[in-house]
């Protein structure tokens, strides 16, 4: 028996939705032709089955956030939401990765994405590259955060190199904490998301999520944890031999880095780029290329990130 629904757009511009002269509606109508969709002002009327209604809720939800976050949602950005929702067709729906803060749904949104998260299901350490905006950082703690919530994992270990400005941190003010902060805010950011404030304040404090500068890793076993090493791009080769070297028998590990932006003085050589060339064929280790083409950020990332690469190309 066909029921019908109504959805009250709310905190965006409905044509940043729907689009100039319902062009994205067009869109979505399409993903789900048995439902009979109209949307007038802030209101959108939804009639159909209850098992289909239920789906279109879902991506409804996926799409009022990605634009409440990115503040666009281009039409690549609706086939992309909708398309690999279409991939998982189960009551579980393996495509969410956790569910956030107010039952939002984290999913994998790209092809890439679910490559990530399929590699990290069969491989205790993967090594991801990708450029910025690729979502590899944030898939990555998206990961760890669910294992913490399904208890694969005891605890969180976020790790990254400081050399951005070129700085040690003892000579930063304020306790380790306050020294780290400016180098993991994207890091903070993704976990914001994930885990409500005052829970997240009580993981940091009882350190079931440490924040543990690179150069503190030397000497430890992680066991029983998700370790995320992040702009692994600017570890040094001793650096990656290390941190890969402080691996416990229970552990996952992923690392992610941008092979693009190495900052590293002296032109030392990047620890990410000798991994990923060294350890490509041993078994267990899942190695992921994201690409322009994963990048979730506003549709202008993508453009910028292909000018570069193709400047990159010419001037080879």
């Amino acid at each position: 028996m066909a029921q019908e629904r109504e959805f009250i757009i709310q905190g965006v511009d409905p044509i940043s939705l729907l689009g100039v002269n319902n062009t994205k509606l067009g869109i979505i109508k399409n993903h789900f032709p048995s439902l009979k969709i109209i949307a007038r002002g802030e209101i959108i009327k939804v009639i159909g089955e209850h098992k289909e209604i239920d789906a279109f809720a879902d991506r409804y939800d996926e799409m009022l956030r990605h634009l409440e976050r990115y503040n666009v949602l281009t039409e690549g950005d609706i086939h992309n939401l909708l398309d690999s929702a279409d991939e998982f067709v189960s009551g579980s729906d393996p495509a969410v990765l956790v569910h956030g803060n107010k039952g939002i749904r984290i999913v994998a949104r790209t092809p890439g994405h679910h490559e990530l998260v399929k590699s990290a299901r069969e491989n205790d350490l993967v090594l991801v590259s990708g450029p910025a905006g690729s979502g590899k950082t944030y898939t990555a703690v998206a990961l760890a955060v669910r294992a913490l919530k399904d208890k694969v994992v005891r605890r969180i270990v976020l790790t990254r190199p400081a050399v951005e400005a070129g700085e040690s941190l003892g000579f930063l003010p304020g306790d380790m904490k306050d020294k780290l902060d400016p180098y993991m805010q994207p890091i903070y950011d993704a976990l914001y998301d994930m885990i409500p404030a005052k829970r997240l304040e009580e993981y940091l404090e009882n350190r079931t999520v440490e924040i543990a500068p690179l150069a503190y890793m030397r000497g430890r076993t992680l066991d029983h944890a998700f370790v995320i090493l992040d702009e692994a791009q600017n570890t040094t080769e001793n650096q990656m031999k290390m941190f890969l070297t402080r691996m416990g028998s229970s552990a996952k590990f992923v690392i992610t880095g941008d092979l693009t932006q190495i900052d590293l003085p002296n032109n030392k050589a990047s620890g990410l780029v000798m991994a990923m060339k060294i350890l490509k064929n041993i078994e267990g280790i899942g190695m992921i290329h994201l690409t322009s083409k994963d990048i979730v950020r506003h549709r202008l990332v993508k453009k910028i990130v292909k000018a570069f690469e193709k400047h990159g190309d010419e001037s080879r």
